[in-house]
Parts: C-alpha cells; structure tokens; sequence
C-alpha cells in the first residue's frame, strides 16, 4: 500500500536505529527535499519546489499537530487534542479544497485532492483532515515497539508492527525481560 500523504508527512519523525529518534525534516532544504519526492501525491509543481525557512517552520508544527491526531486516532492520545485540531482547522482553511475525479480503465473511481502549489501547509493540513476522515483511520496505528514513533496502516487483522525489525525488537525486548532476573 503506498502511504498516505498524511502519513508520510508524520513518518519523517523515526527510531534512528540507534535508540533514538530521527527528523528527516530538519531544515528547509531536507522539506524541499520531501516535496519533490512526493511529486505524485502533490503534482507537477512539486518539482521544482523550494521551501523557504516560514513555510519549514509552519509544516514542523503542522507535522507535530498532526502526530497528536494519529496518537489520538490511535487510541493513545499524548496531548490535549484542542490545540492541534485548531491548527488543522485553521491551516486548512486557508485555501479552498479541490477534488478530482480519477478513474483508470478496469479500476474502480477514486477521488484524488488536488494540491495548490501556493499554500503547502494548507495543503497537507487538508490531506491530515482526509486521512483522519477516511476509512483508512479506523487501521490507523502506533507502533508499540520499543523506541519506535511510527504510525501504520494495519494491513490485515494480525499486524501490529508498522516493521518486521519492530516486531523482531518487541521480541527481543521480552525475551530479555523474561531472562533478566536469571542471570
């Protein structure tokens, strides 16, 4: 499953590996960066993006408003939820939504959004609200690995890792706290 631009969005906080957390975001050029590879979900404009320091800033809080949602829609809420919704709201609504009708010979019709190139924020604000309103909300996780800060989209009913390495280190981390006290 391709992941959402939502999710992308959340995804650039991670484990680093090392047991600690990484921001593939940390400054304008790494969001320039991100845009253009996200050139498919926000169109051709995308490419020859250039984020300025302003539009950086507001997609970090964007970012952090939109991982309290998806911890909220996780059944793990970490922060008053208010502040965040507001931000959303507001950020979104600076620009009117636009939808497309996409529909490929031999699948079935789906609604693309349509993001305006003057207004990023605005535009991933509005993909958070699709997210967090769509069917794909309900599989929504937080992965409970050890150290891990990412969120899913289950897959099927028995998934509960967004990673294989997570669910090896979830398994790794029991196995030493059921054989700590022995050695």
């Amino acid at each position: 499953m391709d992941n959402p631009l939502a999710l992308s969005l959340v995804s650039t906080i991670r484990h680093d590996g090392n047991g600690g957390v990484a921001d593939d975001l940390p400054g304008p050029a790494e969001l320039t960066a991100w845009v253009r590879s996200h050139e498919t979900d926000l169109g051709p404009w995308a490419a020859g993006f250039v984020a300025k320091d302003r539009v950086w800033r507001e997609i970090i809080a964007l970012r952090q408003a939109v991982r309290t949602l998806f911890y909220h829609a996780a059944g793990r809420p970490n922060d008053p939820r208010d502040p965040a919704l507001i931000l959303i709201n507001d950020t979104a609504s600076r620009v009117p939504p636009k939808r497309i009708l996409q529909w490929a010979p031999g699948t079935e019709p789906t609604v693309k959004a349509v993001v305006p190139q003057e207004d990023l924020p605005a535009a991933l604000a509005q993909a958070a609200i699709d997210f967090l309103g769509g069917p794909l909300s309900r599989e929504l996780r937080a992965c409970p690995a050890p150290r891990c800060v990412r969120f899913f989209v289950r897959e099927h009913g028995r998934q509960e890792f967004c990673k294989p390495s997570c669910s090896n280190r979830a398994r790794a981390a029991r196995h030493y706290e059921k054989h700590a006290g022995t050695r």
